[in-house]
């Protein structure tokens, strides 16, 4: 899950870390710079300090996986992974120093730049969006032009946006043409028909509506109940989950630079191992501690891997299209509010491939590396009561 500020809160949370820095700490005997003897050996490792942006799920199942499988360690790494919550934001823990390196989405993570935050999108994971509008099949929405006259859910938080851009793409007025609901972050509104179509990811709300039982039928509900308004096919979707990176030790830290290399190789390890052992991976982000059931964590991870892969071009490289739409919505989708995430286009080192093309480069230089998954093809899973 990932939320939006307007871009006056995000200014005053960004001042507001400015003025306690000092208070909060900016770096500490963990950061990048620091190194520690592997247990049993004489190898430095050089210590990181990873920051997620929600609770640990399979949305993460990458890097957990690059720990427990020991690619962070045979790259000299030890990583510690930080876990996000709804008081956590991962680019301001990373503008702060309190974090290496942060996972948030693009828009998000712009916003932030525009207020002051030093960071850098150097390695674009999720290739494609995994928003929705949900609705039930007899409301007859298959498409943003259908939701004119419904009354439709978002969670708002700047997450409504490629609603709002797939709204107005289709010549619909969002503030006039719908009625718009504040909706919770569950699928408790659509299920007792409160709201004809809601806002989900899917990986992780959607799973609800399908591990939720029909009451007409004493059954769990199943795709064919449901239409789904996916944002890639309207032509509005923005790219969300990516590694970020502090901009000033980029450009003036080698050491740093060279972390960032090893930490991308590792990390996109991870993500290969997620794309080709799904079930493992599903067990070792429940053996973390996830809240989510198992069948629930299979189904998201299966879902990640479907916004991962395939990755044309190989994993973690910004596509320059995708990344010039997001800027576009960003800076001229207004929500209900009139706000934009963006006021302008970004400036400065806002993201770059050259760190991520030398993992890259490694990790073929390996021989059997596949970077791409042109090959992937996604497993079924069968949802239990619950996500049990």
């Amino acid at each position: 899950m990932s939320r939006f500020l307007p871009r006056a809160a995000w200014a005053a949370a960004l001042a507001s870390c400015v003025l306690a820095m000092a208070a909060c700490g900016g770096s500490d005997d963990s950061s990048s710079s620091t190194s520690t003897a592997a247990a049993g050996g004489s190898k430095q490792l050089t210590k990181v300090k990873l920051q997620l942006q929600w609770f640990t799920q399979a949305q993460f199942a990458g890097y957990f996986a690059a720990l427990q499988q020991g690619f962070y360690k045979d790259a000299g790494l030890d990583v510690q992974i930080l876990e996000g919550g709804t008081d956590i934001v991962p680019q301001t823990q990373l503008a702060q120093g309190r974090a290496d390196y942060a996972i948030a989405w693009v828009p998000k993570a712009l916003q932030s730049r525009e207020q002051g935050a030093g960071i850098t999108d150097v390695g674009q994971v999720f290739q494609r969006s995994g928003t929705l509008q949900v609705s039930f099949k007899n409301e007859n929405i298959t498409t943003a032009a259908n939701l004119k006259g419904k009354k439709v859910g978002n969670w708002g938080f700047g997450n409504e946006f490629e609603l709002f851009a797939g709204m107005t793409k289709a010549g619909i007025n969002p503030g006039k043409d719908v009625t718009l609901a504040q909706q919770q972050f569950d699928m408790q509104a659509l299920l007792k028909r409160d709201i004809d179509a809601a806002q989900a990811m899917v990986y992780n709300e959607y799973a609800q509506v399908l591990e939720a039982k029909n009451p007409q039928t004493g059954k769990l509900y199943t795709p064919d109940d449901f239409n789904r308004i996916d944002w890639n096919s309207e032509g509005t979707a923005m790219l969300q989950d990516a590694i970020w990176a502090n901009t000033d030790k980029l450009q003036n830290d080698k050491a740093y630079q060279d972390t960032t290399v090893k930490f991308l190789e590792a990390s996109f390890k991870g993500w290969m191992f997620c794309r080709d052992n799904p079930e493992k991976c599903r067990d070792i982000v429940v053996a973390r501690g996830s809240k989510l059931g198992a069948s629930h964590q299979l189904w998201q991870m299966n879902e990640i891997n479907k916004l991962v892969w395939p990755s044309p071009n190989g994993i973690g490289l910004v596509d320059k299209a995708a990344w010039d739409q997001t800027v576009k919505i960003a800076q001229q989708t207004k929500n209900q509010d009139g706000d934009t995430v963006l006021s302008k286009a970004p400036e400065g080192l806002a993201y770059t491939n050259d760190y991520a093309q030398k993992a890259l480069d490694a990790l073929k230089g390996s021989g059997d590396a596949d970077v791409t998954g042109t090959d992937f093809k996604p497993i079924t899973v069968k949802l239990n009561p619950g996500g049990a």
